[in-house]
Parts: structure tokens; sequence; C-alpha cells
């Protein structure tokens, strides 16, 4: 983990996840903290070598490598903690994640891990899309929905800190199938972005780039692709499909090797997502039978 400075006030704590930093007039600002206990006491030993100011924390949306380390900060720096309203729910109640990817059902033991459920944190304030002020920072929240319900993207000082809206090149190519719960809002967050006029963006899982357009029309494509290939798929099924089974097929088509139901978890969802904005077009329709839910062409 690095730390890499963006502006005279703008930094991240660059890594696997990428964890942003700000200090204004003797006060430091986190965003976000990382997947756990392990992630945030790395942060908070560079904080003191460093001898940074550490006062107020922000969670950008509610994934455990983005909040798993929330309430170790907490416990030890009592520092407040702010997020979206929504986003919130699912950071004081982490459960709600296996819970939601497990059908609504309480979840197996093997979803309750910390990759799946962060430690459940209390959060202090919530932020509102718009203009914010925490302390010295002012700061503009966007709404960057589409990978969680309500993520917010954070410009502070012609920085755009993007969180999870788009992903870099290196992690697209590593998912192949990035993680979202409506396609159609993951497509819109992107076009946004695209408009957005800043020095520079960092994503939650790639580098800082100046000119990030590039990055952000590949994550474009890639979903773009993704949802032509499962029309396609689709269509190539006459009758239809069980949801199940095209997402067995989807999966193979990419050459995906699932080893764990977390993870094949995390995938249907992104599937269903693609499936969701098909059938708001009209393309498709969801059906039942035989007492199995099937997806075909319109």
């Amino acid at each position: 983990m690095k730390l890499q400075q963006f502006n005279e006030n703008c930094y991240a704590f660059t890594g696997a996840v990428n964890i942003g930093y700000c200090q204004k007039e003797g006060k430091g600002l986190l965003i976000d903290t990382g997947l756990d206990e392990s992630a945030i006491k790395k942060i908070l030993k560079m904080v003191k070598q460093q001898e940074l100011p550490l006062d107020y924390c922000i969670i950008t949306h509610a994934h455990a490598d983005h909040f798993g380390g929330a309430a170790y900060l907490k416990k030890v720096t009592g520092i407040p903690l702010y997020c979206p309203p929504m986003e919130s729910a699912i950071i004081e109640n982490p459960l709600l994640e296996p819970i939601y990817l497990f059908n609504g059902a309480n979840p197996i033991k093997e979803l309750r891990n910390k990759f799946l459920e962060g430690p459940s944190v209390k959060v202090d304030f919530h932020i509102e899309s718009g203009e914010n002020r925490i302390g010295p920072f002012m700061f503009q929240a966007l709404n960057l929905p589409g990978h969680s319900y309500a993520q917010a993207g954070l410009l502070i000082e012609d920085i755009l800190y993007a969180s999870d809206s788009y992903f870099g090149t290196e992690s697209l190519e590593k998912h192949v199938i990035p993680f979202i719960i409506d396609a159609d809002q993951t497509l819109a967050t992107l076009e946004k972005l695209l408009h957005i006029k800043c020095k520079g963006a960092i994503p939650g899982h790639g580098p800082y780039e100046e000119n990030f357009s590039d990055t952000v029309r590949m994550n474009q494509r890639v979903h773009e692709e993704r949802i032509h290939t499962l029309y396609q798929l689709i269509e190539s099924k006459g009758e239809g499909e069980t949801l199940e089974s095209l997402t067995t097929q989807f999966l193979a088509l990419h050459k995906l090797d699932v080893k764990n139901m977390g993870q094949w978890l995390l995938f249907r969802t992104s599937v269903t997502a693609y499936l969701t904005s098909l059938e708001r077009q009209g393309r498709i329709r969801f059906y039942v039978k035989d007492n199995e839910p099937r997806v075909a062409i319109a």
C-alpha cells in the first residue's frame, strides 16, 4: 500500500482497494476503510508515520471491501462516520448483504464471511447528493448507483474519488463479469462520469488517471457486450431457459470456473441485473414453467 498525492490536499492509499485521503487546515478525511481490521491498521500506521491528521471518515457504499475496517477505525479513534442514507442500513446491519444474495432467506454459513459481511458499525451522519461540508472540507457527493444501491462518488478539490462506479482495466479483466445490481443504472452512471469536469479520478480498484474517459468507455463496452451476449444466448434457446441454467451457461461462455457459493451468487446477481435491463426493453420475458422460473425472447 502506497500513499499517492494528487494535489496539495488530496491523496489516496493505493492497493487492492484504494482508500482516499484529504487533509486541510489541520484536519484529515478518510474515504473508505478497506476490507478488514488488518487493512485499516496499515492505514493508521501510515497516518501516524506521516504525522497526518485523521478526523472524519466517509464510506462510499456498503460493500465489505470498502467498510470492513470501519468498526475497528471507530473503536480506536472515535472519529465520526458518514455515508449515503440507504448504504448506512447495510453498514449497520451487514447481514443484509448475504441475505439479499441468498434470495432473502437467512444465509448459509459459507456466506457469513468477511468478504460479504463486514463488522457492523454505527454511522453517525448521512451525506446527501450535492454540496456537502464536513469540517473544512467542501465537496460534491455524486449519486453513482448501479454497482450498489446508493453509491456515492466524491468530488473534492477537482479530484474525483469514484468508488466502484467504474473499474480499472486490470480489475475488469480479472473479474470478467463485474458485480452490479442494476445494468441500466450502471450504464447511466458511466455516461455521467464522462461529463464530470475534474483534474483526475481514482476508482475503488484501479489506478488514478487524469484522462480516465477511455477506461470509463471500456467499462461501458464490457457491460454492453455482456448484455448482447446474454440476449444471444436466450435467443438460441427457442422455448426459453431456466434462470439457473442460463447463468451457468453464461459463465461458461466467459470461461469462468466458479469455486464457491458466494462467488456464484455474486455472478448471478450481475446476470439478473442484465436480464432485468433486457426485460425493461421488452426484449425478453420472465415466466414459470414446470415449477421453474424461465426466460425467453419476448
